[in-house]
């Protein structure tokens, strides 16, 4: 069963097959200048929200609430309910657009509609991070990943799934030792490269505060990876009811002006 309208959006027909049945190679180069995410045809029969819901109470990096509500209309009074927010753009389940870490990125609303609808790709470490709260994504997850399930496609989100979802709502989300440092899993600076040098994907995501993983100090993942305008997702939920390969991400990242990220809606299609 496809989700009524998917194939219409997720992808336009500009595949070899279609190609090659109209008789249109002379297109061929419209292939190429294509976004890599709209590679091929998917159908689907579920859509798993990836998204936590966010209130004042959320865990956030800086350990200080990232969402606030005023009532400006309520219905007991004027028949209608309207809130004002007051939001820290990097709260909740969200998007890290490249200009959050670099002089000249794409803000979030500069990043195309192509790049956030694209295959995703779960490595899974959770074995490992319920042992050591400090467990990275390394090449050799990448490396292992692909040894199980073939390469990486083109234009897709390679996420992180460490369990720590499960965390969400206890101080172990954060994971802050005696002297402050937060110790929480996230990628390898060195897998991040390889992600960039070998593959085409556009974005990562983690089911934790940061791409970095807790005890940072240098934030190399975010340095080197947002700066080539490619985006990042912090806080992922339900990573673990996915396969690792074979569903597709929608990103529904808000289009605000000059905007360095904010929280987005993220599905799955299964």
């Amino acid at each position: 069963m496809c989700v009524p309208g998917c194939l219409q959006h997720v992808q336009s027909g500009l595949n070899r097959r279609g190609f090659l049945g109209a008789g249109a190679l002379a297109a061929a180069a419209v292939t190429l200048a294509a976004p890599p995410a709209m590679a091929q045809s998917r159908s689907f029969a579920s859509a798993v929200d990836l998204t936590h819901t966010i209130s004042p109470e959320f865990p956030t990096y800086f350990g200080k609430p990232g969402i606030g509500f005023q009532d400006l209309y309520t219905y007991a009074k004027e028949k209608l309910n309207l809130k004002i927010w007051t939001l820290n753009e990097h709260t909740g389940t969200h998007i890290d657009s490249p200009f959050h870490f670099s002089e000249n990125g794409w803000t979030v609303d500069q990043i195309p509609a192509a790049n956030l609808v694209c295959p995703l790709c779960v490595v899974d470490i959770a074995a490992r991070a319920q042992d050591d709260a400090d467990a990275q994504v390394t090449p050799d997850d990448i490396r292992a990943w692909e040894g199980t399930n073939g390469p990486i496609p083109a234009g897709a989100c390679v996420a992180m799934h460490s369990g720590w979802d499960q965390h969400v709502a206890t101080e172990r989300f954060r994971n802050a030792d005696a002297e402050g440092v937060m110790h929480f899993p996230g990628f390898h600076p060195e897998a991040a490269t390889m992600l960039l040098e070998g593959r085409q994907v556009v974005g990562i995501g983690v089911d934790t505060l940061s791409l970095d993983y807790g005890a940072s100090k240098d934030f190399a993942v975010h340095y080197g990876w947002l700066p080539t305008n490619r985006w990042g997702i912090e806080c992922m939920a339900g990573l673990g009811a996915l396969p690792a390969t074979g569903a597709t991400l929608l990103v529904g990242a808000p289009k605000v002006k000059g905007a360095t990220g904010g929280p987005a809606r993220l599905f799955a299609l299964v």
